[in-house]
Formats: structure tokens, C-alpha cells, sequence
């Protein structure tokens, strides 16, 4: 497994962050997959999301400083991969960060995850700079 984080400052309050995150945006920030399901509970949010031939859940729970989400189920494009978003004040605005564990359960890991995390990297700065784009 590859470890990947990503920040940017936005020029806005946290609490305006905090109202324009939800699942379903945050699917459709990052760019890869469209949302083709969203179903939420108290507890969770569980949305599934395809493109490209590929289709995965991805279950989603709220954390103390923000949002927290990972593959569920054995469809998707990873073995395993999570995801941290989170947000704090700093100077005049917010620090949001993306924090994201990505492995492909193939041979030769060190290749394959490498790979997997750089993508990861990219649909998560695409996910922050869209977030941005949204509030400011």
C-alpha cells in the first residue's frame, strides 16, 4: 500500500468548507467517476460510482475534522484504498487536506501501487482545486 497527501489553502471560513463537502460532491470533484447511487443512513453514506467499464462503492463517514471514505466490497479498481478529508482554520481561511492509502493487490507492488498512488494523487489535488472553485 501507497500513502499519498495533498493540501491547499482556500480563501474561506472552514465552515464554509464543511457546507460544500458531501459524498456525493466529493465523488464528482475528483473527477474519475460519475455517482450513480447515493444511499445514506445516520451512520454513513454509501455511494456507488462507475466509468469507464469500472464500477465501485465507496462508504463514507463523517470524522471529527471532516470526512473520511474508503472502497467497500470486492468491485472497484483497488484492492484497498482510503481516504481522509479534512479541513482547519489557518490564517484568514482554511487548510483542506487529502490524505489517501492505495494498493492494487497485483505482482510486484512496488510498480503497481506506485502507479495507483500517482493517479490518486492527481484525482485528489483535481478534488481540492474543484473544491476551491466551488467556495471561493
Amino acid at each position: 500500500m501507497r500513502e499519498i497527501e495533498v493540501s491547499r489553502f482556500v480563501a474561506v471560513q472552514p465552515f464554509e468548507i464543511e457546507d460544500a463537502v458531501d459524498p456525493e460532491r466529493v465523488v464528482e470533484f475528483e473527477g474519475s467517476f460519475d455517482v450513480l447511487d447515493v444511499e445514506a443512513t445516520d451512520a454513513e453514506t454509501v455511494v456507488t460510482a462507475g466509468g469507464g467499464g469500472l464500477r465501485m462503492v465507496l462508504r463514507f463517514e463523517p470524522s471529527e475534522d471532516g470526512l473520511y471514505y474508503e472502497q467497500a466490497g470486492e468491485s472497484g479498481p483497488f484492492d484497498e484504498m482510503w481516504t481522509h478529508l479534512g479541513w482547519e482554520p489557518e490564517n484568514e481561511g482554511t487548510r483542506v487536506s487529502a490524505r489517501s492509502g492505495v494498493s492494487l493487490g497485483l505482482p510486484v507492488p512496488t510498480l503497481t501501487d506506485r502507479v495507483a498512488a500517482w493517479k490518486r494523487k492527481g484525482e485528489l489535488e483535481r478534488a481540492l482545486d474543484a473544491l476551491a472553485d466551488a467556495v471561493e
